[in-house]
């Protein structure tokens, strides 16, 4: 699988997961916030830094008919009507110059999700170094084509999505020529529970379409991402909040800072241990291999005295005949004066 460049770090199976710290609306219309998010992001050294750019007009009309609340009781958003929700939610213009420079500062690469066609103007003005396709956005095809023509890298969540779904966004981008794209599994759900994750189909997935994989995920905790780490996602997404209880239209299911550090370490952790398939021992365990048990003289043995259980044993360290050889030992005369303590060889019979 080909690795793909973003901002200052290149992506790919051969990498330490990526890992996304997705703001959301998490900073409550507050610029201060907002940036407060981004130095605590940077200190727990995340990878990079998501935002959204839309506006609740490209997201939806601003009526309040039933097909414009949300229905779902076991959502964070119940009872909500659509166009005030994301008049909350939405990340304002004003706040993207500020944040993508001090994300530059930090050191911190930055992008975002556009949500609509204006917004991947205003974000090509601030030279983002990749797009995020939202799952919810997946089917807008005229959207990806849009953010694939700039040429910059595409992440797309797939939540909801079928196959078909998935097969014709990611042949939208490659039909004006971007092939730059990295899959996300998601489950829409919020929170996500740990059985709703299916994280097997992270490798599915990456065998059907040929692209990377990562996860874009809901779930509390960060058990999940390190499970899909440990099995081939390149790219770890997951909302970030400076205090959940402090509230924020994402904030039920982020995860606040102590925890997406331990994240970064434990994903790694994680992605380190799959290794290779190795048998006989890796080589930092050589040394360990004098503590086997092996064959040792355990009394004082004169030269014509036949072996017995009483003076061979099977004990710590490893240095002497393998235990599988003591049934051939028992019984057998040594051909000299051993010692206690003296590691059993095969010169010493007959």
């Amino acid at each position: 699988m080909k690795e793909i460049r973003i901002g200052n770090h290149l992506v790919g199976d051969q990498y330490p997961p990526f890992i996304i710290a997705e703001m959301s609306g998490n900073h409550n219309q507050s610029l201060d916030r907002a940036m407060e998010l981004v130095e605590a992001a940077a200190k727990t050294g995340v990878h990079a830094l998501k935002l959204q750019t839309a506006t609740p007009d490209g997201l939806t009309l601003n009526i309040k008919s039933p097909d414009f609340l949300i229905d779902d009781p076991d959502s964070p958003w119940f009872g909500r009507n659509l166009y005030e929700l994301y008049q909350q939610a939405v990340t304002p213009r004003e706040f993207h110059k500020p944040i993508f420079e001090r994300c530059n500062e930090l050191g911190l690469t930055v992008f975002s999700s556009p949500f609509e066609l204006g917004a991947v103007d205003f974000l090509e003005e601030l030279n983002v170094p990749c797009y995020k396709i939202a799952s919810f956005e997946l089917v807008d095809i005229p959207l990806i084509r849009k953010v694939a023509a700039t040429g910059k890298p595409i992440i797309m969540s797939t939540g909801m999505a079928t196959v078909a779904d998935i097969h014709n966004a990611v042949d939208a981008a490659k039909k004006v020529g971007n092939e730059n794209i990295i899959l996300l599994k998601c489950t829409s759900s919020y929170p996500a529970t740990a059985l709703d994750a299916n994280i097997s189909t992270i490798p599915h997935m990456r065998d059907m379409f040929g692209l990377q994989v990562g996860l874009s995920d809901h779930t509390l905790g960060i058990g999940v991402p390190c499970a899909a780490a440990a099995i081939g996602a390149t790219v770890i997404e997951k909302h970030f909040t400076l205090n959940r209880d402090e509230g924020g239209v994402d904030s039920s299911f982020s995860l606040e800072p102590d925890e997406f550090a331990l994240l970064v370490r434990e994903s790694k952790q994680s992605w380190e241990s799959v290794g290779h398939v190795i048998y006989g021992g890796a080589e930092v365990e050589k040394k360990s291999l004098k503590f086997r048990r092996s064959l040792y003289v355990a009394k004082d043995i004169t030269k014509g005295e036949v072996l017995t259980a009483e003076n061979l044993r099977i004990v710590r360290p490893g240095y002497g005949l393998l235990p599988k050889n003591i049934d051939i030992l028992l019984g057998m005369k040594v051909n000299r004066d051993i010692r206690a303590g003296t590691a059993m060889k095969w010169e010493y019979i007959g």
